[in-house]
Formats: structure tokens, sequence, C-alpha cells
């Protein structure tokens, strides 16, 4: 059985290092994704870069429209941070799918999270998003607002499908977790990932 059997819809995969992965992966449902490596990829003035140091650094970046996934090629020695930032790439399809009811739940959670004075996040992306909000962008749901709501909900997806006992970028307290578990599970978006 190939890779491409035992989902839904195949990852195209550009390198041959992901395939060690695919036992790990969710089944996904959904059009093909491809999926490629770059060296040191960096996003400068909004637009991917490959080499060079202009900008800032990054692991991955996602085209949705394109459907189409970039990793620097830098995870491809470390497989456990490969899975982890693939996992994260793959949901932000994923909470494309979500409808406006299910976007606006996640949203009144984190926003529950901001107003009681919670720290911490599941991820270095929402981390850094979260650390610039205002009460402002919160208020007016703004594009940052939004951005953070969505990097939250990739980089929570990706530590509910890998739980690691410690990882640095886990700074969310325990109960605020299980929190975000608990949506998941009755969003239904802990079995199968609709991308």
């Amino acid at each position: 059985m190939g890779f491409g059997d035992r989902l839904r819809s195949p990852l195209l995969f550009g390198a041959r290092g992901l395939c060690s992965l695919s036992p790990k992966l969710p089944e996904l449902e959904g059009r093909p994704i491809r999926v490629r490596f770059q060296p040191d990829l960096h996003v400068c003035r909004g637009k991917l870069r490959s080499g060079g140091s202009l900008g800032r650094a990054v692991h991955a970046a996602t085209f949705v429209r394109q459907r189409e996934i970039v990793l620097d090629a830098a995870l491809a020695g470390d497989a456990s941070e490969l899975f982890r930032i693939l996992l994260h790439e793959l949901h932000h399809f994923a909470w494309c799918r979500q409808g406006n009811p299910a976007r606006r739940s996640y949203e009144e959670l984190l926003r529950s999270e901001l107003e009681g004075g919670v720290p911490g996040e599941l991820g270095w992306s929402a981390e850094l998003a979260k650390q610039h909000l205002t009460d402002e962008d919160r208020r007016r749901r703004t594009r940052r607002w939004r951005e953070y709501v969505c990097e939250s909900f990739c980089d929570t997806g990706a530590w509910i499908r890998t739980r690691p006992k410690r990882h640095e970028e886990h700074t969310l307290p325990s109960a605020r977790r299980i929190l975000r578990l608990r949506w998941f599970e009755r969003n239904r978006l802990s079995g199968p990932l609709s991308v």
C-alpha cells in the first residue's frame, strides 16, 4: 500500500524525507496538497524568500489557495520538529474549512483567555502574534486579531496531535490546554482532518 492509498487526499511530497512521517499523520480528507522544502526561509514585506537573511526567519509557509506547504530544509534533520510544523501547516487548511460559527466559537475561547489574563500559547507563531495584540484589535476583530486566532488554532491542533511531554513553545497553563482540547473534540477536529 502506497502513501497516497492510505489517505483520501495524498500529500504530494517534493522531498523523500517526508514519506517517513506518513504513518504518523492523521487521515486527511480533501484535495491534494503539495509539500516541498526550500533552504533558509524568510518572510520579507509579506513575501516568502529562500536564502539570504532579509526579513524574519520562518520554519514554513502555507499557501491555501495554491494548496501548497513550503518547509524550511533545516527541518529535514529533526523528525519530531518537522512533524509538529507540518501538522501546524495542515491545520491552516482545516481552519479555512471551518464554518463561521466554529471560528467565532474559537475566538470566544481565546477572548476569555485574554480577558482572564491567561499567559502563554501552544506555539511560537501564536505567542508572537499574541504579544502584538491590543485591546482594540480584539474589540474590532482586526486582521491582526484574526491572524492570531488562526495561528492559535493551528498551534493547538498540532499540540493535540503530538502531545509531547515537554516543549519549550508550550507555555499555556494545563487547565487552558484541557479547555482547548475539549473545544477541538466538540468540533470533531481530533479525528480525520478535513483539509
